[in-house]
């Protein structure tokens, strides 16, 4: 772990394919960054989320991510944290925290998620 960087982790949906994917992707890209992440396969977790503060019908809908300090965000505030630490995606983290952008992406990202969910009869 670098020693400027605290672990982080990241509440996903193994369930999802898709989600899996992210996250193999996701650890292509962040190299030796992405040591510093913890993932945390949600599925069949729905009392351990309530115990740290995640609805768990949340934590299938946004994705969750708890930082160094132990502070709980989701949606695009988790994916803005994450991609932020791997130098190479930090541009697209700002570019996703732009008032402009962040309204349509966020609206376009809870669509694709309701479908996700209602294709495989998970909401």
């Amino acid at each position: 772990m670098s020693e400027d960087k605290k672990k982080i982790t990241v509440y996903y949906d193994g369930a999802c394919p898709s989600c899996v994917k992210d996250r193999q992707n996701y650890e292509k890209l962040a190299g030796k960054e992405g040591e510093d992440v913890c993932w945390f396969d949600i599925t069949g977790q729905d009392d351990h989320l309530r115990e740290i503060g995640i609805d768990p019908h949340k934590a299938l809908s946004e994705l969750h991510v708890r930082d160094e300090n132990q502070r709980i965000v989701s949606e695009l505030d988790a994916y803005i944290l994450l991609m932020s630490r791997v130098p190479l995606l930090k541009p697209l983290a700002w570019l996703i925290g732009l008032p402009v952008i962040r309204p349509m992406l966020s609206s376009l990202y809870h669509r694709m998620v309701k479908r996700r969910l209602e294709r495989t009869g998970r909401l």
